[in-house]
């Protein structure tokens, strides 16, 4: 792993353990701030009707993503988790746009706007090989040598096909003649 891997990883990462953690602890101050958008989404999804078990579960997918990134434990998994939790996070825990008071407004879309440069680097991170191909190329490459493989195959079955029509009409005319 690259130095700057190995140091952003955990950077990055830090906070997603720590709010998650306390998020896990202490959920009702969370629920009840993100009571508006869980309304609205617990019938639409069929989820369960105790948000405080919705924001816990939240906190506990944001610090275990944040520990699998930080530690290099299927990272490309643990940042897309992140980036997942991350929307309802930042769309019941900063609704800039409902504030009233100017001051207010003007800090909910500083945390909106760090909630979303957080989730450029945790996207960065989920896409991230490390150098190494990425799944769709190695799916990719292993069909492309397949498909090679069976071509390849073809023309060799043709070829013998060819080889043995001429053996059995050059030993036809030795029998007849």
């Amino acid at each position: 792993m690259s130095p700057v891997r190995r140091v952003a990883r955990p950077m990055i990462a830090a906070m997603f353990v720590i709010q998650g953690f306390d998020a896990f602890r202490h959920p009702a101050p969370l629920a009840k701030r993100s009571s508006p958008l869980l309304d609205k989404v617990i019938p639409a999804l069929g989820l369960p009707d105790d948000k405080e078990l919705l924001v816990r579960a939240n906190g506990l997918t944001q610090m275990l993503g944040g520990i699998m990134l930080a530690t290099g434990f299927l990272p490309r998994l643990g940042a897309t988790a992140i980036a997942a939790s991350l929307v309802p996070t930042t769309l019941a825990g900063h609704p800039f746009w409902k504030e009233e008071d100017p001051q207010q407004r003007k800090t909910q879309r500083i945390q909106f706007l760090k909630n979303m440069a957080m989730m450029g680097g945790v996207l960065l991170a989920a896409v991230d090989t490390a150098g190494k191909p990425g799944l769709a190329w190695r799916a990719q490459n292993v069909a492309n040598r397949s498909q090679r493989g069976a071509k390849r195959g073809l023309k060799t079955t043709a070829r013998e096909a060819k080889i043995a029509k001429q053996s059995a009409k050059i030993k036809v005319q030795d029998a007849l003649g």
